[in-house]
């Protein structure tokens, strides 16, 4: 069975973004025409951080998954996490 692919990660000013490169034995698991929620791609065996969202199809190369979040959103977590954890002391 051939390995999961991940690309570094790139930004635009709003988003950073990431692409997956599946095997032919997973990319034939990927439904036709619809984007995945994580629990979904997370089932084929796709590994990442938080936060990752599978945003479109590159029609050409459907094994390719496209993927981004905004921006600092784990740093945002973080806080969040911590502003939390001070509230609740």
């Amino acid at each position: 069975m051939g390995q999961i692919q991940y690309s570094e990660k790139y930004f635009d000013d709003t988003f950073e973004y990431r692409h997956v490169v599946l095997p032919p034995e997973v990319a034939k698991l990927l439904p036709k025409n619809r984007l995945l929620a994580e629990t979904e791609w997370r089932a084929l065996g796709v590994q990442q951080s938080r936060g990752w969202v599978h945003y479109a199809v590159h029609r050409p190369e459907p094994h390719i998954m496209l993927f981004r979040r905004p921006l600092n959103f784990q740093q945002q977590q973080e806080a969040a996490s911590a502003a939390a954890q001070v509230i609740a002391k």
